[in-house]
């Protein structure tokens, strides 16, 4: 892979964590309930994070990122992604934002598998890492929702 290539997936990359951002956001803006509209506030300040450590990849490449690797519970692998609406209960929310996640955790994998840089196919398995402790806190978020009897 060379220099304008690796630029041209950060700055893809860039783009997907303003989305998400956006989808966060507009999510906490019709959201009634203030446990659910702080949280997915913290979703927007967690992923305009993202977006600052790609634009820092831009720059240079850290040497590593503290995220673990060996946790996914594949609650969002086993649900479908509802359609975004107006008055999405909280649980599907959390459904299509799970989706969300894991669609950016799986994007991250396949950019690594692709790499033949060590230290670029590394950066991708962490922002893969990163997309996947959202994910469970997103999975943690709609088992609490979705399912209040096993709390």
């Amino acid at each position: 892979m060379n220099k304008p290539e690796y630029d041209a997936i950060l700055k893809n990359a860039i783009q997907s964590e303003i989305d998400s951002q956006n989808f966060y956001r507009s999510v906490a803006d019709k959201m009634t309930d203030a446990h659910l509209k702080s949280m997915f506030d913290n979703f927007v300040k967690e992923e305009k994070k993202h977006q600052e450590i790609l634009e820092g990849f831009r720059e240079a490449v850290p040497e590593s990122l503290p995220f673990k690797e060996d946790r996914n519970y594949k609650v969002a692998e086993t649900t479908e992604a509802p359609k975004p609406s107006t008055d999405m209960k909280p649980a599907d929310a959390f459904k299509l934002a799970m989706k969300k996640e894991e669609e950016a955790m799986d994007h991250y994998l396949d950019l690594a598998d692709g790499c033949t840089d060590p230290e670029q196919e590394r950066i991708f398995r962490d922002l893969a890492a990163m997309e996947r402790e959202h994910k469970l806190k997103m999975e943690n978020a709609f088992v609490d929702v979705g399912y209040p009897e096993v709390w």
